[in-house]
């Protein structure tokens, strides 16, 4: 049974007319427990929109995602809070850490509202996982970027959610970083980490399994990454 079920999924802005934008229409896709799928298209291809929806973030004008048969927007918007908290790690692309709190003390951020016991122990324990078990008390400000992504990538993973979200991951990172934060990725991935990742480079989806194809709103391939690009044109 699919973990994640999108079915006819629309969404618009604006009011009905010749103003109003469609963002997503029709959109329909299954996503396996522990598959690692790329969702890529240019720039207003919606992929952002379908995201946010993955997210459990915003609505979509019809149709309905499904995850773990849970029917996402059907739960109200506290009971979808705590959805989000129990079933989705997201990782941005701005990273968003707290600048004046420790690497560790970051990552313990989405344990605050939970009852895990030793809270900076799992946190610590996570940030090991991750390389980083030798900077827990570092500020960002004192780490690298790549070393601030896998921050930001521990804090996501850190409650042990059955999806992770990624939005543009490497898109600001130079090559050499990126390369190690895609390195980690599929590490997660070969640990069973469900993994939905969003880019517009071609290079970031190189150990995807699977890519969705957006243009216009629309999906236009849903493909084997492997059949797709020739290996040589990634990192």
């Amino acid at each position: 049974m699919s973990l994640v079920v999108v079915n006819d999924l629309s969404k618009y802005f604006g009011n009905d007319g010749d103003t109003q934008v469609h963002a997503l229409e029709h959109v329909s896709f299954e996503i396996a427990n522990g598959e690692y799928l790329a969702i890529m298209g240019p720039s207003g291809s919606g992929k952002s929109t379908l995201l946010a929806i993955l997210g459990a973030m915003s609505p979509p004008s019809s149709g309905t995602l499904v995850i773990d048969q849970i029917d996402v927007y059907a739960l109200s918007q506290e009971k979808r809070a705590d959805f989000r908290r129990e079933y989705l790690g997201f990782v941005f692309q701005q990273l968003q850490l707290i600048p004046y709190l420790t690497a560790v003390e970051n990552v313990m951020l989405p344990l605050v509202v939970t009852n895990h016991k030793n809270k900076r122990e799992l946190a610590a324990t996570t940030l090991e996982r991750v390389g980083l078990g030798d900077k827990l008390n570092r500020l960002p400000s004192e780490m690298s970027g790549g070393e601030q992504s896998r921050v930001a990538i521990a804090r996501a993973v850190v409650n042990n959610p059955p999806i992770l979200l990624a939005d543009e991951p490497v898109g600001s990172l130079d090559s050499k970083t990126g390369e190690e934060v895609l390195g980690l990725f599929k590490q997660l991935h070969s640990e069973g980490q469900t993994i939905i990742m969003v880019t517009h480079n071609p290079e970031s989806i190189r150990d995807a399994e699977r890519l969705v194809q957006l243009k216009d709103g629309r999906i236009v391939a849903d493909l084997m990454t492997k059949d797709v690009i020739p290996a040589t044109k990634f990192l």
